[in-house]
């Protein structure tokens, strides 16, 4: 049942485009007890059926460059390769501590982001008022 429940909320994240492959590893880790270089490789293998529904969808209602997209997935299959070969050479501990500090660094942008987007609202409702 835990399985199905880390499947259907990481797989919710993916399709928002909020990272559904990031929460997946967190909920692996943390739920399952799943080792860091499992949980990252079971992600990869996940993050292929989610990817295409997304993409589908996206597709469909338009909001895809894809001339962008291509150009981003050359790249990235080529970033992923060299991640994959830094990831393998990694101890688990130190793997952990990175995947932290990237969800750390996430978070701090978010809350920025946020806080920022609140002031700009507050600013313009008070020059509205």
């Amino acid at each position: 049942m835990t399985q199905i429940l880390i499947g259907i909320f990481s797989g919710i994240f993916s399709g928002i485009g909020m990272g559904g492959g990031t929460i997946l590893i967190f909920l692996l880790t943390m739920f399952l007890n799943v080792e860091q270089h499992i949980a990252q490789a079971t992600n990869l293998i996940y993050f292929i059926p989610t990817a295409i529904s997304a993409i589908i969808i996206n597709y469909k209602n338009k909001n895809l460059d894809v001339k962008l997209a291509i150009i981003i997935s050359i790249f990235g299959a080529l970033g992923a390769i060299i991640g994959a070969e830094i990831s393998v050479n990694i101890e688990v501990e130190k793997l952990k501590k990175l995947f932290g500090i990237f969800l750390a660094i996430i978070t701090i942008h978010e809350i920025y982001t946020l806080f920022k987007e609140y002031k700009q609202r507050k600013i313009r409702h008070t020059k509205n008022s």
